[in-house]
């Protein structure tokens, strides 16, 4: 049998409480439970999409912020586009000393006579 009455769904009163906690939470105090719970619908629609649009804007303008100051950093170093591209790195024309000794340890490992 069905709800016998006009009550509010389980999934609609998740929705109030969710907008409710969300303003007392980013409203900073300005707001008391009982307060934000008797509110007409509207004002608390209107309440909670003005909270959420001015911490929208305010992280807009933070990562603006972050990708400004890492440009300024990368041009302070010299990464910016502007650098004409490097050479190609040639590998090293040289035999270190640790091959050698991984060569003389298999010879004696071993015990052959030849050399790699």
């Amino acid at each position: 049998m069905g709800l016998t009455f006009f009550g509010l769904t389980p999934e609609y009163r998740g929705t109030i409480f969710n907008q409710i906690h969300e303003i007392l939470f980013w409203g900073q105090g300005g707001y008391d439970y009982a307060t934000v719970y008797s509110m007409p619908i509207w004002l608390r629609k209107f309440t909670f999409h003005k909270l959420k649009s001015h911490y929208d804007q305010v992280s807009n303008q933070e990562n603006t912020d972050n990708v400004q100051k890492s440009i300024s950093a990368m041009k302070s170093v010299g990464a910016t586009k502007d650098r004409a591209p490097m050479n190609k790195i040639s590998p090293p024309t040289y035999v270190t000393k640790a091959s050698k000794k991984w060569c003389l340890l298999i010879f004696i490992t071993y015990g052959k006579a030849k050399f790699w």
